[in-house]
């Protein structure tokens, strides 16, 4: 008992001199620590919950993204496009490729309800999944081969008239 009595002693002590010799900086550090603090777990908060909107959204895909854009950020889309288990090659464009034809191809109305998946291999896109449509299906090719850099498209899309998934 005599032990608890001393540290309580002591640790009263030592408060009371720190806080009468540097009030201010004790105080300071304490607040700025926290304010850090708060700051992070917001931030990352955000980050996480945009990210996760992002990727369960295809209408949040800009189309109208740039390459400077999509250079700041290519490894998070390479880093969506193993999520969601789609092949980007190792050709210099293939990453710009898969996410500048995904995002046309999800701005696109006409093919809202579609399940498109696309893959990049060497300038080389690949389509698959459903469409309600063969003119959908002509619609989404003509939209990967518009894309500027893409060498050809293998459009493997099936016609189903049940895509509403």
């Amino acid at each position: 008992m005599k032990s608890h009595s001393v540290v309580v002693v002591l640790t009263l002590f030592t408060l009371l001199a720190v806080t009468s010799t540097g009030c201010q900086n004790a105080n300071y550090n304490t607040n700025a620590n926290a304010v850090n603090a708060n700051t992070n777990a917001n931030t990352n908060a955000s980050v996480n919950a945009n990210i996760n909107a992002n990727g369960n959204a295809n209408t949040s895909l800009n189309a109208n993204i740039s390459r400077a854009e999509y250079e700041r950020d290519k490894d998070s889309w390479a880093q969506e496009a193993r999520r969601l288990g789609r092949t980007i090659g190792s050709g210099v464009n293939d990453g710009w490729l898969w996410t500048k034809t995904r995002a046309l191809l999800a701005a696109e109305d006409e093919l809202r309800d579609s399940t498109i998946n696309v893959d990049v291999e060497n300038g080389v896109v690949t389509l698959t999944g459903s469409v309600a449509t063969n003119q959908q299906k002509a619609t989404a090719g003509r939209i990967a081969q518009g894309v500027d850099d893409v060498t050809s498209v293998r459009n493997n899309l099936t016609v189903s008239a049940s895509t509403n998934s």
